[in-house]
């Protein structure tokens, strides 16, 4: 089998397009083109498809279709989920649980309702990247209104143990919220076992189309509002007013409806990729070591700190792969990564990181390839610097 070059291996960043989901897609550019909200047989169309795709994404998760409501993406799903709550819910109090390995869509909201009057307590993690329950209930006060912590890590592949705090947030009439863009599709996620009243992921990180992403609420918990952040048109039951974006919608629920089919197929493949990987490199390399925890992780992720070896210098010589130094949503790339010096690394260690997302389109080959052209050139490297 040949190799197409570049090999894509940033796939925690983003995802290609699936071709089945493209192929679902394309009439509604064209031929049903009609608005949601329309009254008319061009809206009935698009009222329909939009309908199926809420159905499909809320299948994936286990979740009601009355349940989910369409946004641009996971950071707005985040943001509605943080600055929406914490207007609607205030008079209760001002205290947030969070924690320091948060996605900047997390981080960056709550720093600006840090700014507007909140109180937001930023938990520490151990060096893996986990947050403990224990550390999360211990910060809790009279006045804490939410807790919101990542499920799966964007930049280690680290997968946080939710369900106690879930549970005592039920428990304390608290809100939990759970940016889920990195574990959905990396591993199961049910709402009706975890819970949370709140959950945001994303179509691009599975073989969705980008700008169209979900913000679940559980309907059992009518405690909470959130206030909506945009105005005028009251769709989506007036949470997010806007035009639907019908094509991308219809993506959305594609890519779910694909996924909740062969997640099993996904799941042993990345599991395939990940192990061969991963062993070649640690087999032959010496002074590597993988960030996140080695097995409470997604397993298409794999973070590395290379000692003496640049990680611009690596993707710099090794033009035949596409992989990444951080996180791309991330415009802290430019700054010492947040979430690497959260875990304990120091600037050196931090600017010899670098991360591969294996995804579907994988294949062996590709990562037999990868492998060795990592090591070779990080050999490469480290030979020439030893020499100067």
């Amino acid at each position: 089998m040949s190799i197409k070059f570049p090999i894509y291996l940033d796939n925690n960043a983003t995802t290609k397009l699936d071709p089945r989901v493209l192929e679902a897609m394309l009439p509604y550019f064209s031929e049903h083109y009609g608005n949601y909200s329309s009254k008319h047989k061009f809206g009935y169309e698009a009222h329909s498809a939009v309908e199926l795709a809420r159905e499909q994404v809320a299948k994936m998760i286990n979740a009601q279709p009355e349940e989910i409501f369409f946004t641009s993406g996971s950071t707005e799903s985040i943001n509605l989920a943080h600055i929406g709550f914490a207007i609607a819910n205030q008079h209760k109090g001002k205290h947030i649980i969070s924690s320091e390995v948060e996605h900047s869509a997390s981080y960056e909201s709550l720093i600006f309702l840090s700014k507007s009057g909140f109180d937001i307590s930023f938990i520490k993690p151990d060096n893996y990247g986990r947050i403990d329950p224990e550390e999360v209930i211990k910060n809790v006060r009279k006045d804490t209104i939410l807790i919101s912590l990542i499920y799966a890590n964007n930049e280690i592949g680290t997968v946080n143990d939710l369900y106690p705090i879930a549970q005592f947030c039920i428990n304390e009439k608290i809100a939990f919220h759970t940016d889920a863009t990195q574990a959905v599709g990396k591993m199961k996620v049910d709402v009706q076992s975890l819970n949370p009243f709140s959950m945001s992921f994303s179509a691009h990180k599975i073989y969705g189309p980008k700008g169209i992403g979900a913000l679940f609420t559980n309907k059992n918990s009518t405690k909470f509002n959130i206030s909506p952040l945009f105005f005028g048109g009251n769709q989506e039951n007036s949470l997010r007013s806007g035009t639907l974006n019908v094509p991308a919608i219809v993506g959305f629920g594609k890519s779910c409806d694909i996924l909740f089919n062969e997640i099993e197929d996904d799941l042993k493949l990345y599991k395939k990729l990940n192990s061969h990987l991963l062993k070649k490199i640690v087999s032959h390399l010496n002074d590597i070591k993988l960030n996140g925890h080695p097995v409470e992780r997604i397993f298409n992720n794999l973070n590395f700190t290379v000692n003496d070896v640049l990680s611009q210098d690596l993707i710099s010589k090794t033009p035949e792969l596409a992989f990444s130094t951080g996180s791309a949503c991330s415009s802290e790339n430019i700054k010492k990564n947040r979430i690497l010096r959260a875990i304990g690394l120091n600037d050196k260690q931090i600017d010899s990181t670098f991360r591969i997302g294996i995804g579907r389109f994988n294949t062996l080959e590709e990562i037999e390839f990868a492998s060795e052209k990592l090591i070779s050139q990080i050999n490469l490297i480290r030979e020439k610097s030893y020499k100067n």
